[in-house]
């Protein structure tokens, strides 16, 4: 028995069916090593920045399951995707598995070709690949850990920190502050419609832009008075050369103008396209294509469109330091123009398969033309008028959204005479910079050399959940949290999420994965500076005030001074003599009302009040030295309420009680924080006979199941089987 790992059980099945049962097809199920989520003991430093792994919470069953079926095939090959993330997850499967002799294939597109050609030339792993990875993954978590922490003590609890998150929600703030400090100025445009000898209508735009509006009635005024005629007619041939095939962030940035597809929502479906087999790998920053790709789409463009409509068309990519290591993204069979099983796969697909045909297309021939008129006034400035149309629509054959409009003029001479019909001047302000859609953020991003097609849409997906921005429908805002945590760092971290330092990063990694670095002195010369910047930065005094407020916004309680302060929700105002006075209004001038005090001490610190507070499930009581003291009181009334009357096994103390969360309704021990024991679904009291948790009830579709993930009565189908 003959052995293949790939990651997603989707993929596995794709394969599977190629290969004709030579060999059995399993899926890790995405990533099955990690650090550990607590930084301590995660990274051995003092030891070459050496790593320390565990399996995953809730793979440990994929793991042991990987490891009975390897111990038994004479060949284990290791298909996991073809880029540096890939190569790290085969390492992992090999050491956590045991593997010795492990062979590694790698494919761009999940076709019966590919993949048995791939099986045919299986390498070793790549160790130079591993450790760009591991690079990445050790550099993220030192940046995070260090900086967050710091932020939590000199800003606010539960902030956080990112190599790229970071220099990401900055080009945000700065673009926010340019548009705050936009000053607007006032013009005006004036057209006129005037008529040609044939009575034929043209509209004209005056080629000055007059500053004041008694300067546009002046030219208006003297305009109705003149004598018009056309000065010059200019036509010209234009051509527009097709766009260069898809990279992930020019994948991403088309998505989401054409289809309204966040990022992350974009790479979801071409993730399930690529696993189906009908387009390659997603995750690249090349525009080049393989010599089997040109002669296919030769023969479709021609096939489809006509010999005249084949151009072959070679592209080098925009993006800063790109890798091109693999393909463009484009379908693997181009005869099949809709691909997919959800409407949203089948308008991904689409897009990629016009993308991908029309750039190996003519150029689009355009005729343009330039009219100019003038009147015998000297007042009045010339006014032109603009007309195209297409001659040859080439590669617009194949993607006609990107046609756009054509205005088309009459046929006039040099010399004709004009008759004006009408004319009128409107006042205009000049714009701000626009705000970044998540298209627009991502472009930016590439074209400075911040992050790689594999960080934007999970680094766009962290600035949103994390509250440091908000979608305000296609555009990107900041919201005030994030504002402040990007001025904290830039006024004290500047070199770090400066574009020059996370783009020189990305370069050492891309010469660790050409085995021109070194992992440990890349590491060295980064942490060794950083963290000495860090313990500079911790004598700096907490900011519990972000500034003043202005002068006419006054305490609701003692009418005093206010100051601006940061909380989770935001900024807000809180009176200066806080916490004499306790006066507080949001951003909006609305009064927060204080918490309550119970006259009870705490019972967990002694030194603080217990407090009655109000989240986002409802009122709690807690100790008012919080995060310094977490306790929570336990409601009695409410527990019981809302307990299930079952005995928690891990404390024999608490019972079983339904409460809410962030992800929803799940059961805890009434005796937290002492016994943290949770599970998902209501208890039924029962034990498991296999492992001795709870059982949990079931559903219509899911029967009676183990709350423990790892015990073999947790998947209630695999155990029926």
């Amino acid at each position: 028995m003959r052995l293949l790992i790939v990651e997603s059980p989707a993929k596995a099945k794709t394969i599977e069916k190629y290969l004709d049962k030579a060999y059995t097809v399993k899926a890790s199920v995405g990533h099955i090593r990690d650090l550990p989520k607590s930084n301590k003991n995660a990274i051995d430093i003092a030891n070459g920045f050496k790593p320390h792994y565990q399996i995953s919470p809730g793979k440990e069953k994929v793991v042991n399951d990987l490891k009975k079926i390897a111990s038994r095939a004479e060949e284990v090959v290791l298909a996991t995707d073809p880029d540096r993330e890939g190569e790290a997850i085969a390492w992992h499967l090999q050491e956590a598995i045991g593997l010795k002799k492990a062979k590694r294939i790698v494919f761009h597109e999940i076709t019966e070709a590919a993949v048995k050609e791939a099986i045919k030339h299986p390498r070793d792993i790549d160790d130079n690949l591993k450790q760009a990875q591991e690079a990445r993954r050790v550099l993220d978590r030192l940046f995070g850990y260090d900086l967050s922490a710091l932020i939590w003590t000199k800003l606010r609890y539960g902030l956080s920190a990112g190599r790229v998150q970071s220099p990401a929600l900055r080009l945000l703030v700065e673009r926010e502050k340019e548009i705050r400090a936009f000053i607007p100025e006032q013009y005006w445009i004036i057209n006129a419609c005037l008529e040609t000898i044939n009575k034929e209508k043209i509209n004209f735009i005056s080629s000055l832009e007059p500053k004041t509006a008694a300067e546009a009635e002046a030219i208006v005024t003297a305009a109705k008075k003149s004598d018009w005629q056309i000065k010059k007619v200019t036509e010209s041939e234009a051509k527009r050369r097709p766009r260069a095939p898809f990279t992930t962030s020019t994948l991403q940035q088309a998505a989401s103008s054409r289809l309204g597809l966040s990022p992350s929502n974009t790479m979801r479906l071409a993730q399930r396209l690529y696993e189906a087999g009908h387009i390659t790998y997603m995750r690249t920053d090349s525009t080049n294509w393989s010599p089997v790709a040109f002669k296919q789409i030769e023969q479709v463009v021609k096939k489809t469109f006509g010999d005249k409509y084949h151009t072959q068309q070679i592209y080098s990519s925009k993006a800063k330091n790109a890798q091109e290591a693999h393909e463009a993204i484009r379908p693997t069979n181009f005869t099949q123009t809709i691909a997919g099983t959800s409407e949203a796969e089948k308008k991904v697909y689409q897009l990629i398969w016009q993308r991908s045909v029309s750039s190996q297309m003519a150029s689009a021939q355009m005729a343009k033309t330039k009219i100019i008129a003038a009147s015998d006034n000297k007042l009045v400035p010339e006014f032109s008028a603009h007309g195209s149309r297409i001659t040859f629509d080439g590669w617009l054959k194949a993607d006609p959204r990107s046609r756009g409009e054509e205005t088309e003029v009459p046929k006039v001479t040099s010399g004709d005479k004009l008759k004006l019909i009408t004319i009128e001047s409107t006042g205009k302000e000049t714009e701000p910079p626009h705000r970044y859609s998540e298209a627009g953020l991502i472009k930016e991003l590439e074209k400075r050399g911040i992050g790689r097609p594999s960080t934007y849409a999970p680094t766009l997906k962290t600035i949103i959940d994390r509250g440091y921005a908000i979608k305000e429908g296609r555009t990107l805002l900041p919201t005030d949290t994030g504002e402040v945590v990007s001025d904290f760092l830039s006024e004290h971290f500047s070199h770090y999420i400066s574009d020059s330092f996370t783009a020189e990063l990305e370069n050492d990694l891309d010469e660790i994965a050409r085995g021109k670095r070194d992992y440990v002195k890349t590491l060295k010369n980064f942490y060794t500076p950083f963290t000495k910047e860090i313990k500079a930065k911790k004598d700096i005094p907490k900011i519990n005030t972000l500034a003043e407020a202005p002068d006419d916004i006054k305490c609701p309680i003692c009418a005093g001074q206010m100051v601006v302060k940061l909380s989770k929700n935001g900024r807000f105002y809180s009176c200066k003599k806080f916490p004499d006075c306790a006066g507080a209004l949001t951003s909006e001038g609305k009064v927060l009302e204080p918490p309550k005090e119970t006259g009870e001490d705490c019972p967990d610190c002694t030194k603080g009040k217990l407090i009655i507070r109000e989240g986002r499930f409802g009122k709690f009581t807690s100790c008012n030295r919080y995060p310094k003291c977490k306790y929570i009181k336990n409601d009695p009334a409410s527990e019981e309420q809302n307990s299930t009357g079952v005995t928690c096994p891990a404390c024999q103390k608490g019972k079983m009680a339904e409460k809410k969360g962030r992800f929803g309704i799940f059961y805890g021990c009434t005796n937290y924080p002492n016994c943290k024991n949770i599970i998902k679904a209501k208890p039924t009291g029962d034990l498991c006979k296999e492992c001795g948790s709870l059982m949990m009830a079931g559903t219509k579709t899911i029967p009676e199941r183990c709350s423990q993930k790892t015990c073999p009565n947790h998947n209630p189908h695999k155990n029926k089987k």
